[in-house]
């Protein structure tokens, strides 16, 4: 509890600070790009709330460090993520790195998770694809691919006051929640510490957008679930390995989506911006047509669609997190469910339910 609260108030103090003091820092941290396909704000605003993140997580792990000694798992996961986090919130203040060395710095950061803690992808439940992690360093490699996937997935999302951050929350309470019922001590503290730092991050960028997450604390947030996904599911062989996959279901499928948007229809490249994102259309064909009193109130409507998305995928992994059967049953339905709306939506026939 003392971890958890220690998290949340640095957060919240500090964001609250680097908002109050956005004058003497804002030539370096403010987005001031209001152009760009995925740029909804109209006026700059400072884009290194990861910092407050960060210096959350140090202050909960610190409360732990200093009852269980410096060899904390803890502390051991927060220096791995350093150089994830680094070249995010580099990106943040130069606007110069790009999204190939982002991803190489967060395998870094995946790599040093593996060798320094352990866990990795040991099975997916398939018979036939498991031989596979007979080969040596199949499984690690797999399991840098997809922490570094995933923490470029949460940047991928975050398009909205509220909506990467959201997620995450919701995200870490759901491995909580499953780390309760196996008496995993150490993922429920390190997941309610990272969703603690994120909330007080979260009251000040949802809905006023008074600061933004930015590349390091997306990538931040990312690799934490990422890294936390595969502990749980290495450290308790009961755990279905796609529960792992469905409680991240919405960040891995607008990525994998967007992939094959980008290569298949557009042949352009993954990495570039555009704004047809899942969220963009939500905006522009739902939430911006209703004319509301201004930009801003369209943007705070955006996140609660995409949040209840994420739900349908994070609740099935919840109930039956020990059936893998069910588990992919429960993917393939939300994969036909995420294909079927964007469709719908994209061709300016949205259901009228989501006109609300």
């Amino acid at each position: 509890m003392l971890g958890l609260i220690a998290a949340f108030l640095t957060s919240f103090v500090l964001t609250l600070l680097i908002i109050r003091l956005k004058h003497l820092h804002q030539h370096l941290s403010a987005d001031a790009n209001l152009s760009g396909p995925q740029k909804f704000h109209k006026v700059a605003v400072p884009r290194i709330g990861g910092i407050s993140i960060a210096c959350g997580l140090f202050a909960a792990v610190l409360t732990k460090t200093i009852s269980l000694g410096p060899g904390h798992q803890g502390i051991i996961l927060l220096i791995c993520a350093i150089p994830t986090f680094a070249i995010g919130l580099t990106e943040d203040l130069t606007k110069k790195i790009g999204v190939k060395q982002r991803l190489l710095f967060t395998a870094v950061s995946a790599a040093c998770f593996i060798y320094a803690l352990g866990p990795k992808i040991t099975s997916l439940d398939i018979p036939f694809f498991d031989l596979l992690f007979t080969i040596p360093f199949f499984g690690m490699l797999l399991t840098i691919f997809a922490i570094t996937g995933l923490a470029n997935a949460y940047n991928i999302i975050d398009g909205f006051n509220g909506l990467s951050s959201m997620v995450g929350i919701i995200t870490l309470l759901a491995l909580a929640y499953v780390a309760y019922l196996l008496g995993d001590i150490t993922i429920i503290f390190l997941s309610l510490v990272m969703a603690g730092a994120i909330l007080g991050f979260f009251i000040w960028n949802y809905p006023q957008g008074l600061i933004f997450l930015g590349d390091g604390g997306a990538y931040l947030i990312g690799f934490w679930i990422g890294a936390l996904s595969v502990w749980l599911c290495f450290a308790h062989r009961e755990i279905s390995p796609w529960f792992a996959l469905l409680i991240n279901g919405y960040p891995i499928m607008e990525t994998l989506f967007t992939i094959y948007r980008r290569r298949i229809h557009q042949n352009s490249n993954p990495g570039a911006p555009d704004g047809i994102h899942f969220h963009t259309l939500i905006y522009r064909r739902i939430l911006q047509a209703k004319h509301f009193d201004s930009a801003l109130s369209a943007n705070a409507r955006t996140a609660p669609y995409l949040w209840t998305l994420a739900g349908l995928s994070i609740a099935p992994a919840v109930l039956w997190w020990q059936s893998t059967p069910i588990l992919i049953e429960a993917y393939a339905l939300f994969v036909i469910t995420y294909v079927w709306l964007y469709s719908k939506i994209v061709r300016f026939k949205t259901p009228s339910w989501m006109h609300l």
